[in-house]
């Protein structure tokens, strides 16, 4: 058996996990969200532990209960504690700002974009140069600051751009004459 799925999930207080057929729906403090099981794979329920499982030990087997395994441990963790990424805004008149549901990005070009904030997540800008992406889906949150970070990606020489809060920019020597 997989390793990674070996490891039973601890389910947390006030997180609710129903098993019917090949879905799996965790509902919790932050949001619901629902899994569609491959047909190799099972998933028991026993007191506050969840339990994955799989028909045979083919490679491929392996893999989607390992899979399987970790995106049922992040939907539990996304519906108790939720997910949360930071970025930030370098560069001179760089700034962002929420308007309700419309997130507002100066960002150097001749206009301002209006990105529309998704259902299920929220975004945060404490400061003109920071924006915090929050959501129970840790697959939406991530795509949510990438799109948001594909507007201005930073560039190597001067750092100016949207980058994430914990990325190194590998800064670049200008050319010489």
């Amino acid at each position: 058996m997989s390793r990674v799925a070996r490891q039973p999930i601890k389910v947390p207080k006030g997180v609710e996990v129903m098993i019917t057929g090949e879905d799996v729906a965790v509902k919790g403090v932050k949001g619901a969200l629902t899994h569609r099981l491959p047909r190799q794979v099972t998933v028991t329920l026993s007191g506050d532990t969840l339990q994955v499982s799989m028909a045979d030990a083919s490679g491929q087997v392996r893999a989607l209960a390992g899979t399987t395994r970790a995106l049922l441990n992040n939907m539990v963790t996304g519906v108790s504690a939720g997910f949360e990424r930071k970025l930030e805004i370098n560069g001179v008149g760089y700034r962002a700002q929420v308007q309700g549901k419309l997130l507002s990005l100066t960002l150097g070009y001749s206009h301002p974009i209006s990105f529309a904030v998704p259902e299920g997540i929220t975004i945060e800008t404490p400061t003109q140069t920071e924006i915090i992406v929050k959501g129970a889906s840790k697959q939406q949150v991530g795509e949510v600051a990438a799109k948001i970070r594909a507007w201005r990606p930073p560039e190597p020489y001067k750092g100016k751009g949207i980058k994430y809060a914990e990325e190194v920019i590998a800064r670049k020597e200008a050319k010489k004459t």
